[in-house]
């Protein structure tokens, strides 16, 4: 007999594509794909994509700031403006080969800095937090078509908000419990500071847990954003399967060490690209992924070596249907005039003109689809046009 237990664990093994890909699903009403990789926490914008010849760079970040092109450790440059961090040189080729783009300075309508709200709004798709009850992609995919076939694919243990709708959405989730994050554990190490016993035993209960990830050759990371993207990638070649998908991969709020946590990070997201790309073959042509977070960090490092909470942050598309190459949208630059209440990188791009662009553009969808059915609230916010073939 299939149990629910047995079916999870054959569908995690990729052996029940076939009957996934069974002829009881209709044909997807488009080609295209979409990967959504939401980093939540906050992706620091400015230390993935550097502003070097920006002047005040260096001035807001003395010690987090990124030295030049050809320098130890520096950037690699772009266009003689912006460089990528070296953790995401596996990128760079696809920028040049016009398969990768950037908008820095991006954010939705929000700026009041909660990650809970902020995320609400970026998956909502509302003019404020809350007002929305369902996701702004599963209210796409009711416009693509209400058809038996199951259009969107969700990778985590829970439905995020922007997958939750009247669309059906295909799920799939590692059965491994999830490791305890940096700062949460730093929360708790604080919880014991007044008792030399507990501290120490904390203390020696995480170096052994440290030796014991490194023996058993722990990928970068976690490894929890390659195993999602692997198992994404799987599914969307199934015949008739998924064609939007959604990743949450988490760790990207950076208020401490912020050089050493990002190095990993950085590297394990550039690998996801590059992953995703080489399994999807001849698909990837028409494909987009789309990295987004819900807002960006301070200008200015703070004292622990870190960056706090901001506004304008940055949006990541690769795919063989981006139109790439490029660094798109307005810079407001870093001067103490051009920040936002004197601490954020300004919003000079709206995150949901981009996602607008991409429903349109991309997937198919059109102008009064998105604005009367997806982003009721935003008509008066602009497509960014052409970041697509």
């Amino acid at each position: 007999m299939l149990t629910r237990r047995l079916f999870t664990k054959l569908s995690a093994a990729g052996l029940l594509s076939n009957a996934a890909a069974s002829p009881v699903f209709a044909f997807a009403p488009t080609e295209k794909n979409l990967i959504l990789i939401n980093l939540k926490g906050a992706m620091d914008g400015l230390h993935a994509l550097v502003p070097y010849a920006d002047s005040d760079y260096r001035k807001l970040r003395p010690t987090l700031g990124l030295s030049g092109p050809g320098t130890k450790g520096g950037v690699l440059n772009l266009d003689g403006h912006f460089g990528l961090h070296p953790a995401l040189q596996p990128l760079r080729a696809l920028y040049f080969s016009k398969e990768l783009l950037f908008i820095p300075a991006v954010s939705t309508q929000y700026r009041r800095r909660s990650h809970f709200e902020a995320q609400n709004m970026l998956q909502g798709g509302g003019a404020s937090p809350y007002q929305q009850k369902t996701g702004w992609l599963n209210r796409a995919m009711i416009q693509m078509g209400m058809s038996p076939s199951r259009l969107g694919l969700s990778l985590g243990p829970t439905l995020p908000l922007i997958m939750q709708g009247r669309a059906d959405v295909r799920m799939w989730s590692d059965s491994r419990l999830p490791q305890a994050g940096e700062d949460f554990l730093t929360r708790v190490g604080a919880l014991y500071d007044d008792d030399p016993v507990l501290r120490k035993a904390f203390t020696q209960a995480q170096e052994d847990t440290a030796s014991a990830s490194m023996m058993s050759g722990m990928r970068l990371g976690n490894g929890r954003l390659e195993l999602k993207t692997r198992a994404a990638v799987s599914i969307l070649k199934e015949n008739n399967g998924p064609r939007i998908a959604v990743i949450e991969a988490g760790g990207w709020d950076t208020h401490y060490a912020q050089e050493r946590r990002l190095n990993k990070l950085f590297a394990e997201l550039a690998l996801a690209i590059l992953l995703i790309k080489t399994e999807l073959g001849e698909s990837w042509k028409n494909t987009a992924v789309m990295v987004v977070s819900e807002f960006g960090r301070t200008a200015a490092e703070n004292g622990s070596k870190g960056t706090d909470h901001g506004t304008g942050g940055l949006a990541i598309l690769a795919g063989g249907s981006v139109k790439g190459g490029e660094i798109r949208g307005k810079w407001p630059g870093l001067s103490s005039r051009a920040l936002l209440d004197n601490r954020d990188l300004a919003p000079a791009n709206h995150l949901e003109s981009v996602f607008k662009s991409t429903l349109i553009e991309h997937l198919g969808l059109s102008d009064s689809q998105v604005a009367d059915h997806v982003f009721p609230d935003f008509e008066s916010i602009p497509v960014i046009t052409d970041l697509y073939q």
